[in-house]
């Protein structure tokens, strides 16, 4: 359902994604993982449309993300890294703007809001204004409005972050429960994440990958990814 394919992006003289190829398919939960500048969030980036290749392609369920970017996008759900703004929205005001953009009215749109937020457990937050809540609570109200339209796909930079360890495992247990209906790529620094729901882990440095497994094979005798981790980003950052 995602497929990248020798994916290029470059800021100035420095090479930020190089040639990166990969696909996410139906029921999968792949983990992107890397270093701070590896790349991940510019590779996501393109793949949701909000940057042009310089170089490479990307189909989301069979469509183009340049060359038919509307089709593609309709399929995605997205949910940026650090998201913020809408600051003076209230959370049913947020989700209402995001629903109606991916075309929801009336009827539908209502009971996708419910339903969402019954999923985030954002209900009792509905009447407050995002800039009244705190990061986790922001969180997931980013994260709802990435499923209101119940997308095949779904790429998700850093979901987790600002979150309880509470509000963490219920995350998880959601994202994990839906996963057999969509193919997901999720971004995150917590390894220990990449061990509990990852079907699958791809390791990137540089702009490159450097390592593309089941999360069971990346992993040290203990079914830890860190040691892994630390040897392929630190030795490709050394080059």
């Amino acid at each position: 359902m995602i497929e990248a394919k020798n994916l290029v992006m470059r800021f100035g003289n420095r090479v930020a994604v190089d040639g990166l190829s990969f696909s996410v398919a139906k029921g999968s939960i792949v983990g992107f993982l890397g270093p701070n500048g590896a790349g991940k969030s510019t590779t996501m980036r393109m793949l949701t449309g909000c940057l042009v290749p310089m170089a490479g392609d990307a189909t989301i369920c069979g469509h183009d993300i340049v060359k038919d970017r509307a089709r593609a996008q309709a399929r995605i759900g997205y949910l940026p890294e650090a998201a913020n703004g809408f600051a003076g929205l209230t959370v049913r005001e947020f989700l209402t703007f995001c629903g109606e953009a991916r075309g929801l009215r009336g009827a539908a749109l209502n009971d996708a809001v419910a339903r969402v937020a019954a999923d985030v457990h954002l209900t009792e937050a509905l009447e407050r204004r995002l800039k009244e809540l705190s990061k986790g609570w922001r969180q997931r109200a980013w994260f709802a409005q990435a499923l209101l339209h119940d997308p095949d796909v779904l790429i998700l930079d850093e979901p987790t972050d600002g979150l309880d360890p509470n509000q963490k495992e219920r995350m998880r247990a959601f994202i994990r429960r839906i996963a057999a209906d969509k193919a997901i790529l999720l971004s995150t620094h917590i390894l220990e994440e990449a061990e509990e729901i990852c079907t699958r882990a791809i390791v990137v440095a540089n702009g490159r990958i450097v390592a593309d497994d089941v999360p069971s094979k990346l992993a040290d005798a203990r079914g830890r990814l860190a040691p892994m981790f630390r040897t392929l980003t630190d030795g490709e950052a050394a080059r």
